[in-house]
């Protein structure tokens, strides 16, 4: 990572979201240095009177992190960013991208840390050779208010592996290493030589509950609690699989459970369902009542939600590749009826599907 004059590198979030302002100031605890900037007024102010206040499965602490509101980014100007996070909303990435881009040292370099697949959005922008993703799975964070953060799942430590980052080729970097080495201070984490498989897992994964949860107004204890939610949970997650394999990308486990399974299940192989129902039930115990994904936190707060970037991804790409994703499309349509204010979120929503 490039350091000016020996200094510690400079890190940036665009986006003090629940997942910015969680990741940065547990790397700030760290003994970095971060900078969060972001739009919202009232949480940039909060947080510099404050800190970032955490909360949740970790326990309570209060971290003093600089901030930024957005139209105070010119002062970046007087020390280059080495390595910024995009984590905003998958709508606003080429916003971000563009909005970091004149601040980069000359080796800085950009990392999605997003739902969705963002990192050819960022590239065109930056360019390849600045662009990396990151993978965090079952993460779990919500902004209860300005200033402070929730994490809603139990850490994952050895369990399972939270955050996933490789370049967009595949190489082994050292600045891939030291990305790491700093999440590591936060949750477990894993380089990874094949992004794109472990790009569409996660999709994979967020596509079976983040518009689930938001049209049911259930969370995702509630839903792989109960054997309706679930069983469209694995059929959703069975589709992507198919596309996946369709595109011909290399199939990782979905949050634990074996790609083949979780297809060959939602596909009526009564086998493999058994299986598939253990893999969840193993991971059930870093669940929380309070866990929420991000597509429903959003709809409960009447925002847009990232659905044509979770679902809708699946249903585009499975245009490309003639598969038949009926699941998806259903979610993404009712999702966008409770966008347009025309569907409450109730259970009831799902029958037919």
């Amino acid at each position: 990572m490039g350091k000016e004059h020996g200094k510690a590198p400079r890190i940036v979030f665009v986006g003090a979201g629940a997942m910015g302002s969680y990741i940065g100031a547990r790397i700030a605890q760290s003994g970095l240095e971060v900078t969060l900037i972001d739009p919202w007024k009232e949480h940039i102010e909060t947080i510099r009177r404050t800190g970032v206040q955490l909360c949740g499965t970790e326990g309570e602490s209060s971290v003093r992190v600089t901030a930024l509101r957005v139209e105070e980014i010119g002062e970046l100007a007087k020390r280059p960013v080495d390595l910024a996070f995009i984590a905003v909303k998958s709508y606003d990435t080429a916003w971000a991208a563009e909005l970091i881009r004149p601040y980069l040292a000359p080796e800085g370099f950009v990392v999605s840390l997003q739902n969705g697949i963002n990192e050819p959005t960022i590239a065109g922008i930056v360019g390849a050779h600045r662009t990396l993703g990151c993978i965090a799975s079952t993460m779990g964070v919500a902004l209860r208010s300005p200033g402070k953060v929730e994490r809603t799942y139990r850490p994952g430590r050895d369990a399972y592996t939270v955050f996933r980052v490789g370049e967009l080729d595949g190489r082994l970097t050292p600045r891939l290493e030291s990305v790491v080495a700093m999440l590591r201070s936060i949750d477990s984490a894993e380089v990874t030589t094949d992004l794109p498989g472990e790009r569409w897992a996660k999709l994979t994964a967020n596509s079976m509950h983040n518009g689930l949860a938001a049209v049911t107004g259930m969370g995702h204890l509630q839903i792989y609690s109960e054997v309706e939610t679930r069983w469209l949970a694995i059929r959703l997650g069975a589709e992507a699989v198919r596309v996946g394999r369709r595109l011909g990308l290399h199939l990782h486990p979905v949050r634990g459970i074996p790609a083949d399974d979780l297809e060959a299940a939602g596909y009526g192989d009564r086998a493999a369902l058994e299986r598939v129902e253990r893999a969840i039930g193993g991971g059930m115990g870093r669940l929380t009542e309070s866990l929420r994904p991000s597509t429903a936190q959003d709809a409960m707060k009447g925002r847009r939600t990232e659905i044509d970037y979770i679902n809708g991804a699946v249903c585009a790409k499975a245009a490309e590749v003639g598969v038949d994703v009926p699941c998806q499309h259903a979610i993404v349509e009712l999702v966008k009826r409770m966008e347009r204010g025309a569907l409450l979120p109730a259970r009831e929503n799902i029958s037919g599907i």
